[in-house]
């Protein structure tokens, strides 16, 4: 990674440019956050056209230099961002996505690693908790330095409902959504607070709040396709504390060894990110039926993984 206060051009690679992965692209190219992006695609005509687009808007903005390349490219990455895969269809689990993508996967990181191996792996395709395991298996690399987008998205969409309901700005509000991204996690009521103030709801409004954090995705994606907007600002906030070494605590998925009874998977968890990757997994305290959820979570992902590797 490049040392503060050096003026080494800091790069990041965006493999797949469907909905995720140009929206975080143009997110990155808005914020102005590295001064090097590359598009990769199977599908070079497509990461072309989207290159040309947001080049044609920089008179408009500031000075990230962007391009259509190819996996050489990631030779000189500090974040390669993993955005490709098929796409989530309508009526479709992100489990029913996992033989497809693992064997894009596959070819995926051996591109990678062919190039380079002193960055961070940042997955983002669906289900992005086994795909992160798959990516971290096959490429070799430390596992601090491979990290799934996990329950942050899901975490964000978790506080905005609690803040709607409370008419509380969700920034203000502390809570997690934490295990599977998908039908599996799990929300943390026994912490989420303002202020260190637990929030009072009852069985009838908890129900309610959590079902349409689980359920977003999907009623997204019967509305328009796909999901982008909110999945690229959370990318871009876990590359932000990787880039400028921030520290922040962001609920990334990561291989667990031994957290609350529970081992080898990846999933997401409240983590410390920065330059190195995950610099620390933090702990915390389940009640006894946040903790019974979390190994049904866990076990319900170990049973796939221990057919695929």
């Amino acid at each position: 990674m490049t040392p503060i206060g050096t003026n080494r051009p800091t790069r990041v690679v965006i493999i797949g440019t469907g909905a995720v992965g140009s929206t975080t692209a143009y997110t990155l190219f808005l914020r102005e956050r590295v001064s090097e992006l590359v598009l990769i695609d199977a599908n070079h005509e497509k990461a072309l056209g989207e290159a040309l687009d947001m080049n044609h808007g920089l008179p408009f903005t500031g000075g990230v230099k962007l391009w259509a390349g190819d996996y050489s490219d990631c030779k000189d990455a500090d974040i390669i961002v993993i955005a490709a895969g098929s796409n989530q269809r309508p009526g479709e689990t992100r489990i029913d996505l996992l033989k497809r993508n693992t064997a894009i996967f596959d070819d995926i990181i051996q591109n990678i690693v062919k190039y380079n191996n002193h960055g961070i792996i940042l997955v983002a395709s669906n289900p992005v908790d086994i795909l992160s395991y798959v990516s971290y298996k096959k490429s070799g690399f430390p596992v601090n330095r491979v990290i799934g987008s996990g329950t942050l998205l899901d975490s964000a969409r978790f506080r905005y409902l609690i803040g709607q309901s409370k008419q509380i700005n969700p920034r203000s509000i502390h809570a997690h959504i934490i295990g599977e991204h998908g039908d599996s996690e799990l929300p943390l009521w026994s912490i989420a607070n303002v202020a260190g103030i637990g929030l009072e709801f009852t069985d009838e409004e908890r129900e309610d709040i959590f079902n349409r954090t689980k359920n977003a995705a999907y009623e997204i994606i019967n509305a328009k396709g796909s999901t982008s907007y909110a999945i690229a600002l959370a990318l871009d906030r876990i590359i932000v504390s990787i880039l400028q070494n921030q520290g922040s605590v962001l609920n990334v998925s990561t291989l667990l060894q031994d957290y609350c009874g529970v081992s080898d998977v990846y999933l997401g968890v409240p983590c410390i990110v920065d330059r190195t990757g995950v610099r620390k997994v933090l702990d915390l305290k389940l009640d006894d039926g946040e903790l019974k959820q979390f190994h049904e979570s866990a076990n319900k992902l170990k049973e796939i993984i221990a057919e695929l590797v």
